[in-house]
Protein backbone atom coordinates (compact mmCIF):
# COMPACT_ATOMS: atom_id res chain seq x y z
CA UNK A 1 0.00 0.00 0.00
CA UNK A 2 1.08 3.72 -1.01
CA UNK A 3 1.53 6.35 1.79
CA UNK A 4 -1.91 7.77 0.31
CA UNK A 5 -3.95 4.96 1.66
CA UNK A 6 -2.19 3.92 5.02
CA UNK A 7 -2.66 7.73 6.18
CA UNK A 8 -6.21 9.20 6.57
CA UNK A 9 -7.60 13.15 7.13
CA UNK A 10 -8.47 13.79 10.30
CA UNK A 11 -12.49 14.40 10.53
CA UNK A 12 -11.86 17.05 13.61
CA UNK A 13 -9.23 19.27 11.88
CA UNK A 14 -6.78 21.57 13.49
CA UNK A 15 -7.23 22.11 17.04
CA UNK A 16 -5.03 25.09 18.46
CA UNK A 17 -6.46 24.43 22.12
CA UNK A 18 -4.86 27.20 23.85
CA UNK A 19 -3.78 26.57 27.33
CA UNK A 20 -4.88 29.89 29.09
CA UNK A 21 -2.99 31.70 32.55
CA UNK A 22 -4.67 30.82 35.42
CA UNK A 23 -5.16 34.69 37.46
CA UNK A 24 -3.06 34.17 40.76
CA UNK A 25 -5.57 33.37 44.00
CA UNK A 26 -6.01 35.51 46.69
CA UNK A 27 -5.51 34.59 50.28
CA UNK A 28 -8.37 34.30 52.88
CA UNK A 29 -7.19 37.81 54.18
CA UNK A 30 -7.54 39.24 50.64
CA UNK A 31 -10.97 37.30 50.05
CA UNK A 32 -12.53 39.26 53.59
CA UNK A 33 -11.40 42.36 52.45
CA UNK A 34 -12.01 42.40 48.64
CA UNK A 35 -15.45 41.23 47.00
CA UNK A 36 -16.54 38.17 45.74
CA UNK A 37 -18.51 38.67 42.47
CA UNK A 38 -21.76 35.65 42.43
CA UNK A 39 -22.93 34.83 38.95
CA UNK A 40 -26.19 33.24 38.35
CA UNK A 41 -26.76 32.44 34.54
CA UNK A 42 -30.66 32.09 35.91
CA UNK A 43 -29.97 28.14 36.54
CA UNK A 44 -29.89 28.04 40.13
CA UNK A 45 -33.76 30.06 39.85
CA UNK A 46 -35.31 26.74 39.64
CA UNK A 47 -36.01 23.69 42.08
CA UNK A 48 -33.98 24.20 44.70
CA UNK A 49 -30.46 24.94 42.96
CA UNK A 50 -30.17 28.44 44.54
CA UNK A 51 -28.87 26.69 47.76
CA UNK A 52 -25.60 26.15 46.09
CA UNK A 53 -25.25 29.70 46.47
CA UNK A 54 -26.90 30.14 49.74
CA UNK A 55 -24.55 27.69 50.97
CA UNK A 56 -21.37 28.59 49.71
CA UNK A 57 -22.03 32.41 51.39
CA UNK A 58 -22.85 30.30 54.50
CA UNK A 59 -19.32 28.67 54.57
CA UNK A 60 -17.70 31.80 53.54
CA UNK A 61 -19.65 33.67 56.53
CA UNK A 62 -18.08 31.07 58.48
CA UNK A 63 -14.56 32.79 57.62
CA UNK A 64 -15.35 36.23 57.80
CA UNK A 65 -16.40 36.52 54.21
CA UNK A 66 -19.47 38.67 53.85
CA UNK A 67 -18.55 41.11 50.66
CA UNK A 68 -20.75 39.83 47.89
CA UNK A 69 -22.38 41.00 44.19
CA UNK A 70 -24.31 39.10 42.38
CA UNK A 71 -25.65 39.17 38.79
CA UNK A 72 -28.46 37.73 37.18
CA UNK A 73 -28.22 37.13 33.43
CA UNK A 74 -28.72 34.56 30.95
CA UNK A 75 -26.15 33.25 28.21
CA UNK A 76 -28.93 31.49 26.11
CA UNK A 77 -28.44 33.41 22.68
CA UNK A 78 -24.92 34.36 23.13
CA UNK A 79 -22.02 33.72 21.08
CA UNK A 80 -17.96 34.13 22.09
CA UNK A 81 -18.01 37.63 21.72
CA UNK A 82 -21.04 38.63 23.45
CA UNK A 83 -20.11 36.40 26.38
CA UNK A 84 -16.85 38.12 26.16
CA UNK A 85 -18.20 41.32 26.31
CA UNK A 86 -20.26 40.41 29.84
CA UNK A 87 -17.61 38.98 31.24
CA UNK A 88 -15.57 42.45 30.77
CA UNK A 89 -18.81 44.22 32.49
CA UNK A 90 -18.58 42.18 35.20
CA UNK A 91 -14.77 42.76 35.74
CA UNK A 92 -15.69 46.33 36.34
CA UNK A 93 -16.83 45.60 39.59
CA UNK A 94 -13.21 44.38 40.17
CA UNK A 95 -13.90 41.34 42.72
CA UNK A 96 -11.41 39.63 43.98
CA UNK A 97 -12.71 36.14 42.86
CA UNK A 98 -15.81 34.93 41.00
CA UNK A 99 -17.89 31.59 41.90
CA UNK A 100 -20.26 30.57 38.23
CA UNK A 101 -23.18 29.31 38.11
CA UNK A 102 -25.03 26.43 36.96
CA UNK A 103 -23.70 24.49 34.63
CA UNK A 104 -26.29 21.47 34.32
CA UNK A 105 -27.91 21.27 31.23
CA UNK A 106 -28.05 23.57 28.07
CA UNK A 107 -26.50 26.56 29.25
CA UNK A 108 -23.22 24.89 30.43
CA UNK A 109 -21.12 25.43 27.36
CA UNK A 110 -21.86 28.85 27.03
CA UNK A 111 -21.23 29.37 30.84
CA UNK A 112 -17.91 27.65 30.23
CA UNK A 113 -17.01 30.16 28.00
CA UNK A 114 -18.08 32.90 29.98
CA UNK A 115 -16.16 31.66 33.27
CA UNK A 116 -13.13 31.46 30.82
CA UNK A 117 -13.37 34.77 30.29
CA UNK A 118 -13.56 36.14 33.28
CA UNK A 119 -10.00 33.67 34.08
CA UNK A 120 -8.34 35.72 31.32
CA UNK A 121 -9.14 39.06 33.09
CA UNK A 122 -7.12 38.16 35.82
CA UNK A 123 -10.41 37.14 37.88
CA UNK A 124 -9.92 33.83 39.71
CA UNK A 125 -13.13 31.83 39.21
CA UNK A 126 -14.69 28.57 40.32
CA UNK A 127 -17.60 27.54 37.83
CA UNK A 128 -20.02 24.99 40.00
CA UNK A 129 -21.21 22.09 37.52
CA UNK A 130 -23.70 19.05 37.77
CA UNK A 131 -24.52 16.01 35.81
CA UNK A 132 -25.22 15.40 32.95
CA UNK A 133 -23.43 19.32 32.25
CA UNK A 134 -20.34 18.44 34.12
CA UNK A 135 -19.19 16.63 30.79
CA UNK A 136 -19.62 19.16 28.21
CA UNK A 137 -18.04 21.87 30.90
CA UNK A 138 -14.72 19.38 31.01
CA UNK A 139 -14.86 19.26 26.97
CA UNK A 140 -14.93 23.51 26.68
CA UNK A 141 -12.54 23.81 29.39
CA UNK A 142 -10.03 21.62 27.72
CA UNK A 143 -10.52 22.86 24.08
CA UNK A 144 -11.28 26.69 25.03
CA UNK A 145 -8.63 26.40 28.16
CA UNK A 146 -6.37 23.75 28.96
CA UNK A 147 -7.31 23.94 32.29
CA UNK A 148 -9.73 26.10 34.95
CA UNK A 149 -11.60 25.46 38.22
CA UNK A 150 -14.71 23.54 38.16
CA UNK A 151 -16.60 21.93 41.12
CA UNK A 152 -19.88 19.36 40.25
CA UNK A 153 -22.38 18.42 42.76
CA UNK A 154 -23.95 15.40 42.19
CA UNK A 155 -28.02 17.50 42.29
CA UNK A 156 -30.43 17.02 40.18
CA UNK A 157 -33.93 18.64 39.87
CA UNK A 158 -35.32 16.68 42.76
CA UNK A 159 -32.73 17.16 44.74
CA UNK A 160 -33.82 18.69 48.66
CA UNK A 161 -32.38 21.70 49.94
CA UNK A 162 -30.25 19.72 52.06
CA UNK A 163 -29.01 17.37 50.27
CA UNK A 164 -27.71 20.19 48.06
CA UNK A 165 -26.21 21.60 51.04
CA UNK A 166 -24.46 18.39 52.10
CA UNK A 167 -22.90 18.29 48.51
CA UNK A 168 -21.45 21.87 48.58
CA UNK A 169 -20.06 20.75 52.19
CA UNK A 170 -18.43 17.73 50.69
CA UNK A 171 -16.91 19.46 48.02
CA UNK A 172 -15.92 22.72 50.56
CA UNK A 173 -12.34 21.85 50.50
CA UNK A 174 -11.99 22.14 46.25
CA UNK A 175 -14.56 24.93 46.56
CA UNK A 176 -12.22 27.25 48.88
CA UNK A 177 -9.23 25.51 47.87
CA UNK A 178 -9.96 26.92 44.29
CA UNK A 179 -10.17 30.42 45.27
CA UNK A 180 -6.59 30.76 46.95
CA UNK A 181 -4.47 28.08 46.30
CA UNK A 182 -1.95 28.52 43.67
CA UNK A 183 1.33 26.67 42.28
CA UNK A 184 1.01 23.22 41.63
CA UNK A 185 -1.81 22.78 44.00
CA UNK A 186 -3.73 25.10 41.69
CA UNK A 187 -3.12 23.17 38.74
CA UNK A 188 -4.03 20.03 40.15
CA UNK A 189 -7.21 21.60 41.49
CA UNK A 190 -7.73 23.25 37.65
CA UNK A 191 -6.71 19.91 35.74
CA UNK A 192 -9.17 18.06 33.89
CA UNK A 193 -9.29 14.28 33.67
CA UNK A 194 -10.83 14.66 29.81
CA UNK A 195 -12.14 11.41 28.54
CA UNK A 196 -11.18 12.15 24.65
CA UNK A 197 -8.77 13.64 22.21
CA UNK A 198 -5.97 13.03 25.11
CA UNK A 199 -3.83 13.91 22.41
CA UNK A 200 -4.86 16.76 19.85
CA UNK A 201 -5.00 16.52 16.16
CA UNK A 202 -1.74 16.87 14.38
CA UNK A 203 -1.26 19.89 12.25
CA UNK A 204 -0.54 18.21 8.92
CA UNK A 205 -4.43 17.11 9.06
CA UNK A 206 -3.37 13.54 9.31
CA UNK A 207 -4.70 10.65 11.81
CA UNK A 208 -1.44 9.11 13.13
CA UNK A 209 -3.13 5.73 12.51
CA UNK A 210 -1.03 3.57 9.99
CA UNK A 211 -2.15 0.13 8.67
CA UNK A 212 0.20 -2.89 9.48
CA UNK A 213 -0.08 -4.51 5.99
CA UNK A 214 -0.76 -8.48 5.63
CA UNK A 215 -0.41 -9.87 2.22
CA UNK A 216 -2.62 -11.88 2.27
CA UNK A 217 -5.27 -9.74 3.96
CA UNK A 218 -4.70 -7.17 1.18
CA UNK A 219 -5.95 -9.11 -1.54
CA UNK A 220 -9.73 -9.25 0.49
CA UNK A 221 -12.37 -6.71 -0.58
CA UNK A 222 -12.95 -3.66 2.14
CA UNK A 223 -9.65 -5.56 3.26
CA UNK A 224 -8.83 -3.67 7.23
CA UNK A 225 -12.24 -1.86 7.65
CA UNK A 226 -12.75 -3.76 10.21
CA UNK A 227 -9.38 -2.15 11.71
CA UNK A 228 -10.39 1.55 10.63
CA UNK A 229 -13.97 1.46 11.69
CA UNK A 230 -12.46 0.23 15.11
CA UNK A 231 -9.88 2.99 15.49
CA UNK A 232 -12.09 5.64 14.81
CA UNK A 233 -15.18 4.47 17.03
CA UNK A 234 -12.51 4.20 19.91
CA UNK A 235 -11.16 7.70 19.16
CA UNK A 236 -14.43 9.06 19.31
CA UNK A 237 -14.64 10.10 15.56
CA UNK A 238 -17.84 7.84 14.01
CA UNK A 239 -21.34 7.50 14.52
CA UNK A 240 -20.92 4.14 15.29
CA UNK A 241 -21.77 3.00 11.68
CA UNK A 242 -19.31 1.80 9.48
CA UNK A 243 -17.25 4.35 7.81
CA UNK A 244 -15.57 5.01 4.61
CA UNK A 245 -12.00 5.85 5.31
CA UNK A 246 -11.31 9.39 3.89
CA UNK A 247 -8.43 8.71 2.15
CA UNK A 248 -6.58 11.53 0.15
CA UNK A 249 -7.45 10.07 -3.14
CA UNK A 250 -11.09 10.09 -1.77
CA UNK A 251 -11.13 13.73 -0.70
CA UNK A 252 -9.80 14.74 -4.43
CA UNK A 253 -12.74 12.94 -6.19
CA UNK A 254 -15.42 14.23 -3.27
CA UNK A 255 -14.21 17.93 -4.54
CA UNK A 256 -15.33 17.20 -7.91
CA UNK A 257 -18.74 19.13 -7.70
CA UNK A 258 -17.22 21.60 -5.22
CA UNK A 259 -15.36 24.80 -6.75
CA UNK A 260 -15.47 26.64 -3.34
CA UNK A 261 -12.02 26.91 -1.86
CA UNK A 262 -11.54 24.05 1.06
CA UNK A 263 -10.83 26.86 3.68
CA UNK A 264 -13.82 29.03 3.08
CA UNK A 265 -15.56 28.78 6.41
CA UNK A 266 -18.90 27.98 6.72
CA UNK A 267 -20.07 28.06 10.29
CA UNK A 268 -18.87 30.42 13.22
CA UNK A 269 -16.73 28.78 16.40
CA UNK A 270 -19.43 27.01 17.92
CA UNK A 271 -19.93 24.11 20.32
CA UNK A 272 -17.38 22.52 22.74
CA UNK A 273 -13.97 22.99 20.87
CA UNK A 274 -15.27 26.35 19.60
CA UNK A 275 -14.13 25.23 16.11
CA UNK A 276 -14.94 26.76 12.69
CA UNK A 277 -16.57 24.44 10.32
CA UNK A 278 -15.26 24.53 6.85
CA UNK A 279 -15.28 23.15 3.16
CA UNK A 280 -12.73 21.28 3.68
CA UNK A 281 -14.49 19.31 6.88
CA UNK A 282 -17.61 19.33 5.41
CA UNK A 283 -15.98 17.05 2.35
CA UNK A 284 -14.02 14.87 4.97
CA UNK A 285 -17.39 14.15 6.38
CA UNK A 286 -19.15 13.54 3.29
CA UNK A 287 -16.81 10.81 2.19
CA UNK A 288 -17.18 9.21 5.99
CA UNK A 289 -20.94 8.88 5.59
CA UNK A 290 -21.01 8.03 2.08
CA UNK A 291 -21.80 10.64 0.07
CA UNK A 292 -21.15 11.52 -3.91
CA UNK A 293 -19.40 13.82 -4.61
CA UNK A 294 -22.37 15.84 -6.02
CA UNK A 295 -23.97 16.01 -2.86
CA UNK A 296 -21.75 18.89 -2.06
CA UNK A 297 -23.23 21.96 -2.90
CA UNK A 298 -26.51 20.94 -0.93
CA UNK A 299 -24.42 20.50 2.08
CA UNK A 300 -22.48 23.60 1.69
CA UNK A 301 -25.64 25.34 1.50
CA UNK A 302 -27.04 23.24 4.55
CA UNK A 303 -24.13 24.51 6.65
CA UNK A 304 -24.52 27.73 5.38
CA UNK A 305 -28.34 28.14 6.57
CA UNK A 306 -26.84 26.10 9.82
CA UNK A 307 -24.83 29.33 10.47
CA UNK A 308 -27.47 31.42 10.40
CA UNK A 309 -27.77 33.07 13.92
CA UNK A 310 -31.18 32.74 13.93
CA UNK A 311 -30.14 28.56 13.92
CA UNK A 312 -28.45 28.80 17.39
CA UNK A 313 -25.97 26.46 16.08
CA UNK A 314 -23.89 26.55 19.10
CA UNK A 315 -25.96 25.67 21.62
CA UNK A 316 -27.78 23.24 19.20
CA UNK A 317 -24.88 20.85 18.60
CA UNK A 318 -24.74 20.08 22.70
CA UNK A 319 -28.73 20.12 23.90
CA UNK A 320 -30.46 17.35 26.06
CA UNK A 321 -33.17 17.71 23.56
CA UNK A 322 -33.69 14.20 21.00
CA UNK A 323 -33.77 16.37 17.47
CA UNK A 324 -31.26 16.27 15.36
CA UNK A 325 -30.73 18.26 12.35
CA UNK A 326 -33.46 18.06 9.24
CA UNK A 327 -32.33 19.07 6.01
CA UNK A 328 -34.84 19.50 3.38
CA UNK A 329 -33.84 19.99 0.14
CA UNK A 330 -36.75 21.65 -2.65
CA UNK A 331 -35.86 22.58 -5.88
CA UNK A 332 -34.80 20.76 -9.24
CA UNK A 333 -30.69 19.45 -7.86
CA UNK A 334 -32.78 17.56 -5.18
CA UNK A 335 -34.11 14.96 -8.09
CA UNK A 336 -30.92 15.39 -10.14
CA UNK A 337 -28.64 14.13 -7.29
CA UNK A 338 -31.10 11.51 -5.55
CA UNK A 339 -32.81 13.07 -2.80
CA UNK A 340 -35.97 11.53 -2.35
CA UNK A 341 -39.45 12.45 -0.66
CA UNK A 342 -41.01 9.22 -2.16
CA UNK A 343 -42.46 6.38 -0.25
CA UNK A 344 -39.87 5.62 2.79
CA UNK A 345 -38.19 8.80 2.16
CA UNK A 346 -37.37 9.24 5.93
CA UNK A 347 -36.02 5.95 6.24
CA UNK A 348 -33.69 3.30 4.39
CA UNK A 349 -33.16 2.96 1.28
CA UNK A 350 -32.76 6.01 -0.30
CA UNK A 351 -28.51 6.45 -0.52
CA UNK A 352 -28.61 10.33 -0.75
CA UNK A 353 -31.14 10.99 2.01
CA UNK A 354 -28.91 8.70 4.04
CA UNK A 355 -25.82 9.82 3.49
CA UNK A 356 -26.05 13.96 3.50
CA UNK A 357 -27.84 13.61 6.70
CA UNK A 358 -25.30 11.89 8.44
CA UNK A 359 -22.74 14.22 6.87
CA UNK A 360 -23.73 16.74 8.74
CA UNK A 361 -24.09 15.45 11.86
CA UNK A 362 -20.58 13.70 11.56
CA UNK A 363 -19.72 17.43 11.27
CA UNK A 364 -21.15 18.28 14.50
CA UNK A 365 -19.42 15.57 16.75
CA UNK A 366 -16.47 15.50 15.04
CA UNK A 367 -15.38 19.10 14.25
CA UNK A 368 -17.25 20.89 17.07
CA UNK A 369 -16.36 17.12 19.30
CA UNK A 370 -20.11 17.00 20.64
CA UNK A 371 -19.63 13.04 21.30
CA UNK A 372 -22.66 11.55 22.73
CA UNK A 373 -21.58 10.51 26.47
CA UNK A 374 -18.47 12.54 27.11
CA UNK A 375 -19.28 15.81 25.78
CA UNK A 376 -23.03 16.21 24.82
CA UNK A 377 -26.21 16.39 27.02
CA UNK A 378 -28.54 14.47 24.97
CA UNK A 379 -30.72 12.11 27.90
CA UNK A 380 -31.42 9.41 25.03
CA UNK A 381 -31.00 10.65 21.77
CA UNK A 382 -32.80 9.73 18.80
CA UNK A 383 -32.16 8.41 14.93
CA UNK A 384 -32.51 11.89 13.93
CA UNK A 385 -28.99 12.45 15.14
CA UNK A 386 -27.36 10.14 12.70
CA UNK A 387 -29.11 11.02 9.48
CA UNK A 388 -32.41 13.78 9.12
CA UNK A 389 -32.56 14.20 5.33
CA UNK A 390 -35.11 14.11 2.60
CA UNK A 391 -37.31 16.21 -0.42
CA UNK A 392 -39.71 17.55 -1.62
CA UNK A 393 -41.48 15.94 -4.36
CA UNK A 394 -43.10 18.08 -7.44
CA UNK A 395 -44.76 15.51 -9.19
CA UNK A 396 -46.63 14.89 -5.47
CA UNK A 397 -46.82 18.66 -4.19
CA UNK A 398 -50.57 19.97 -3.77
CA UNK A 399 -49.20 23.52 -3.44
CA UNK A 400 -45.85 25.71 -3.48
CA UNK A 401 -43.14 24.36 -2.27
CA UNK A 402 -40.59 25.91 0.39
CA UNK A 403 -37.94 26.83 -2.72
CA UNK A 404 -41.23 28.40 -4.61
CA UNK A 405 -42.18 30.09 -1.54
CA UNK A 406 -38.88 31.73 -0.86
CA UNK A 407 -37.63 31.77 -4.40
CA UNK A 408 -38.54 30.20 -7.59
CA UNK A 409 -39.25 27.17 -9.29
CA UNK A 410 -35.59 26.85 -10.76
CA UNK A 411 -33.95 27.75 -7.61
CA UNK A 412 -33.07 24.86 -5.45
CA UNK A 413 -33.51 25.71 -1.73
CA UNK A 414 -31.99 23.46 1.71
CA UNK A 415 -34.21 24.02 4.81
CA UNK A 416 -32.91 23.32 8.02
CA UNK A 417 -34.35 22.90 11.57
CA UNK A 418 -33.45 21.88 14.81
CA UNK A 419 -36.39 19.15 15.35
CA UNK A 420 -37.66 15.52 16.79
CA UNK A 421 -37.43 12.65 14.22
CA UNK A 422 -40.95 12.78 12.52
CA UNK A 423 -44.36 11.91 14.82
CA UNK A 424 -46.94 9.73 13.49
CA UNK A 425 -50.52 10.91 12.56
CA UNK A 426 -52.37 8.08 11.11
CA UNK A 427 -56.20 8.66 9.53
CA UNK A 428 -57.35 6.34 7.15
CA UNK A 429 -60.62 6.73 7.56
CA UNK A 430 -61.77 10.27 7.52
CA UNK A 431 -63.93 11.02 4.37
CA UNK A 432 -63.03 14.50 4.16
CA UNK A 433 -60.66 16.88 4.25
CA UNK A 434 -62.12 19.22 7.66
CA UNK A 435 -62.31 16.02 9.28
CA UNK A 436 -58.79 14.80 8.87
CA UNK A 437 -57.09 18.63 9.58
CA UNK A 438 -58.93 18.00 13.05
CA UNK A 439 -56.16 14.60 13.72
CA UNK A 440 -53.44 16.60 12.18
CA UNK A 441 -54.23 19.44 14.51
CA UNK A 442 -54.59 17.19 17.40
CA UNK A 443 -50.82 16.08 16.81
CA UNK A 444 -49.02 19.13 16.35
CA UNK A 445 -47.98 19.86 20.31
CA UNK A 446 -48.32 17.56 23.44
CA UNK A 447 -47.31 18.91 26.57
CA UNK A 448 -43.74 16.97 26.92
CA UNK A 449 -43.23 18.92 23.35
CA UNK A 450 -40.35 21.49 23.53
CA UNK A 451 -43.19 24.03 21.31
CA UNK A 452 -45.69 24.10 24.50
CA UNK A 453 -43.10 26.08 26.19
CA UNK A 454 -41.13 27.53 23.44
CA UNK A 455 -43.40 28.52 20.24
CA UNK A 456 -41.71 27.83 16.94
CA UNK A 457 -41.86 26.33 13.36
CA UNK A 458 -43.26 23.05 12.77
CA UNK A 459 -43.47 20.36 9.55
CA UNK A 460 -46.41 19.28 8.77
CA UNK A 461 -45.75 16.18 6.41
CA UNK A 462 -48.66 15.25 4.24
CA UNK A 463 -48.93 11.57 2.33
CA UNK A 464 -50.30 12.41 -1.14
CA UNK A 465 -53.37 10.77 -0.20
CA UNK A 466 -54.09 13.14 2.81
CA UNK A 467 -52.82 15.72 0.44
CA UNK A 468 -55.46 15.13 -1.63
CA UNK A 469 -58.27 15.46 0.28
CA UNK A 470 -57.00 18.24 2.02
CA UNK A 471 -56.65 20.42 -1.42
CA UNK A 472 -60.12 18.33 -2.65
CA UNK A 473 -61.69 19.79 0.52
CA UNK A 474 -61.11 23.42 -0.46
CA UNK A 475 -57.90 24.20 1.67
CA UNK A 476 -54.76 26.09 -0.25
CA UNK A 477 -51.20 25.95 2.09
CA UNK A 478 -52.25 29.42 3.83
CA UNK A 479 -55.70 27.40 5.49
CA UNK A 480 -53.83 25.09 6.55
CA UNK A 481 -51.31 27.16 8.25
CA UNK A 482 -53.80 29.38 9.70
CA UNK A 483 -55.95 26.84 10.91
CA UNK A 484 -52.80 25.30 13.06
CA UNK A 485 -52.03 28.35 14.12
CA UNK A 486 -55.35 29.21 15.58
CA UNK A 487 -56.49 25.85 16.82
CA UNK A 488 -52.98 24.81 18.69
CA UNK A 489 -52.35 25.55 21.95
CA UNK A 490 -52.33 24.74 25.44
CA UNK A 491 -54.41 26.17 28.30
CA UNK A 492 -52.25 28.18 30.85
CA UNK A 493 -52.66 25.73 33.89
CA UNK A 494 -51.76 22.91 31.83
CA UNK A 495 -48.10 24.50 30.87
CA UNK A 496 -47.58 26.31 34.24
CA UNK A 497 -44.33 24.84 36.62
CA UNK A 498 -43.79 21.71 34.36
CA UNK A 499 -41.65 20.73 31.50
CA UNK A 500 -39.43 23.66 31.09
CA UNK A 501 -38.41 26.80 31.38
CA UNK A 502 -40.48 28.68 28.50
CA UNK A 503 -39.42 31.26 26.25
CA UNK A 504 -42.27 33.43 24.50
CA UNK A 505 -42.61 36.65 23.05
CA UNK A 506 -42.81 39.55 25.98
CA UNK A 507 -46.65 40.86 24.75
CA UNK A 508 -47.76 36.66 25.49
CA UNK A 509 -47.25 37.73 29.20
CA UNK A 510 -51.48 37.57 30.04
CA UNK A 511 -52.09 35.26 27.05
CA UNK A 512 -54.86 32.97 27.49
CA UNK A 513 -54.49 30.05 26.00
CA UNK A 514 -50.70 29.74 24.46
CA UNK A 515 -50.18 29.00 20.79
CA UNK A 516 -47.66 26.59 19.61
CA UNK A 517 -47.24 28.80 16.99
CA UNK A 518 -46.27 32.93 16.65
CA UNK A 519 -47.76 33.01 13.40
CA UNK A 520 -49.38 31.01 10.45
CA UNK A 521 -45.89 31.13 8.76
CA UNK A 522 -44.37 29.03 11.26
CA UNK A 523 -45.80 26.08 10.22
CA UNK A 524 -44.36 24.50 7.28
CA UNK A 525 -46.67 22.09 4.89
CA UNK A 526 -45.06 19.63 2.52
CA UNK A 527 -47.00 16.51 0.47
CA UNK A 528 -44.01 13.70 0.60
CA UNK A 529 -43.94 9.73 0.92
CA UNK A 530 -46.12 6.79 -0.40
CA UNK A 531 -50.09 6.43 -0.54
CA UNK A 532 -51.69 5.78 2.25
CA UNK A 533 -52.90 7.16 5.55
CA UNK A 534 -49.75 8.03 7.88
CA UNK A 535 -48.75 11.54 7.40
CA UNK A 536 -46.61 13.23 9.88
CA UNK A 537 -45.73 16.57 11.84
CA UNK A 538 -41.88 17.50 12.80
CA UNK A 539 -41.79 19.27 15.77
CA UNK A 540 -39.35 21.93 16.78
CA UNK A 541 -36.24 21.89 19.20
CA UNK A 542 -36.79 25.38 19.20
CA UNK A 543 -34.98 27.40 21.56
CA UNK A 544 -33.90 30.58 20.65
CA UNK A 545 -34.01 28.65 17.36
CA UNK A 546 -35.58 29.10 13.74
CA UNK A 547 -35.94 27.10 10.52
CA UNK A 548 -33.70 28.61 7.99
CA UNK A 549 -33.53 29.00 4.42
CA UNK A 550 -30.30 28.72 2.09
CA UNK A 551 -30.65 28.83 -1.88
CA UNK A 552 -27.76 26.37 -3.57
CA UNK A 553 -25.76 28.57 -5.02
CA UNK A 554 -22.17 28.98 -6.94
CA UNK A 555 -19.15 30.82 -5.43
CA UNK A 556 -20.11 33.56 -6.88
CA UNK A 557 -23.53 33.78 -5.54
CA UNK A 558 -25.71 33.18 -8.52
CA UNK A 559 -28.20 30.33 -8.23
CA UNK A 560 -27.37 26.94 -10.18
CA UNK A 561 -29.83 26.03 -12.07
CA UNK A 562 -28.05 22.52 -12.50
CA UNK A 563 -26.17 20.31 -10.51
CA UNK A 564 -23.51 20.18 -13.82
CA UNK A 565 -22.62 23.76 -12.77
CA UNK A 566 -20.65 22.82 -10.01
CA UNK A 567 -18.46 20.44 -11.86
CA UNK A 568 -14.90 21.60 -11.55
Amino acid sequence: MGENLNRMLDPRGYQEREVIQLSKRVSLEELKAGKILFYNNTKLDFCNYYTVFDRIKERLAELGITNYVEYKKTVRGKDAKKLGEYAAMLAEEKPVAAIVAFGDMGTSSSTTVLSIALEKLGIPTLYMTAPPGTGITEGVGVYRAGHLCMCSVDIYQASTVEEIEAEVDKHWDYIIGSLTANGEELEKLAHIDFKMDKVAPAKDGLLPFVIEEDEEKSKEPGAYMEEINDYFNAEHISDGLPIIPPTKRRYEAMMEYCPFDEDLVLCDPSGPSGKTVTVKDVAIAAIMAGCKPNAMPVLVAAFKALNSPLYNLNQSVTTSHPGGNMILVSGPIAQEIGISGKQGCLGPGWPANATIGRAVNLVMMNVFRSVPGVCDLDCIASQAEFTYCFAEEPELAQWNMINEDRFDSETTSVYVLKAEPLHDIIDFLSLDGHDLLDTITACCTTLGSNNAYMPGPLVVCLTPDHGMMLKKAGYTKEMIQEHIHQYVYHEVPMVRNRGLVPVRPKEWANRHPLPVTRSPKDVEVVVIGGRGGHSGVILPWALHSEGCVEAVKLPDGTVAKSIEEFKR
